[in-house]
């Protein structure tokens, strides 16, 4: 996909003022309540996602405010072609949410290295070609805003979620990287990390999913947090105090908890 859709030539004529902002992995959950919250806020808001149904459904919510763009984050090329396209139609941005996302439980008698990568391609390097796309661009102009969700599952290796958590770890490892570079250059960072949210993807796990919240809960903290000043943004603080907690216990102690993950 090259990210390019028909839009309104009224667009051109009514968004170029104010803020523009744009949301990846925002054809459902987190990244879609996410774009209408900053609609409903007077935000410009390009919305990526590869299923074009889902944007097409989630722009008639907000026709003047929230803007489509289908892409697929894995091909650098397209997200580069995309950017370019959402600066032209509505002017430079000020805010880019990296969300794009998947999740699939692996185990270590089925390791599979194609469905890892799979993992890989979508969770840490969308989040780099979209970063390379639109950081040379905000480091140009001293201004704007990336926040980059990764996941609690980041702070400590889980049963189940060896890709996942290692794309996440990965991205929370990027983020710290990055952040003195983009702040001595006044472009704002900051890493998102939910906890179990209420979304379609999550409502797949055959799991406990402890201390689950609403995905409106999840917009409200990250909603928060993208207006204070802190790096990091997360949430539940149950599950981050938890998952915390458990990274820094001797291994010992820490693998004695997560034996109890394991399944027969």
């Amino acid at each position: 996909m090259n990210g390019n859709m028909n839009i309104d030539k009224r667009v051109e004529a009514t968004t170029r003022t104010g803020r523009s902002a744009w949301v990846t992995g925002a054809g459902s959950g987190i990244g879609r309540s996410l774009a209408l919250r900053l609609a409903q806020e007077g935000w410009n808001v390009a919305v990526s996602a590869r299923t074009v149904r889902d944007l097409a459904t989630l722009a008639a919510e907000a026709s003047d405010r929230i803007h489509p763009f289908p892409l697929d984050v894995t091909d650098a090329e397209a997200v580069l072609a995309t950017v370019v396209s959402i600066e032209d139609h509505l002017g430079p941005l000020d805010l880019a949410v990296l969300n794009a996302g998947s999740y699939a439980r692996d185990s270590a008698a089925q390791f599979d290295s194609a469905a890892f990568r799979s993992t890989v391609e979508v969770n840490l390097m969308g989040s780099v070609h979209c970063l390379a796309a639109v950081m040379p661009r905000l480091l140009m102009r001293r201004a704007g805003h990336i926040a980059v969700v990764s996941s609690v599952a980041g702070y400590v290796g889980l049963p189940g979620a060896a890709a996942y958590g290692a794309s996440k770890a990965a991205l929370m490892n990027m983020c710290e990287a990055l952040y003195p570079e983009l702040a001595a250059h006044n472009v704002r960072l900051s890493l998102i990390n939910p906890g179990f949210v209420d979304t379609p993807l999550t409502q797949k796990n055959d799991f406990p999913m402890p201390f689950l919240i609403s995905t409106d809960a999840a917009v409200d903290h990250i909603m928060a947090g993208l207006k204070s000043r802190h790096f990091e943004i997360a949430f539940p603080w149950k599950m981050v105090l938890s998952l915390k907690f458990l990274a820094v216990l001797p291994a010992r102690l820490r693998f004695a908890v997560t034996r109890r993950m394991v399944r027969d």
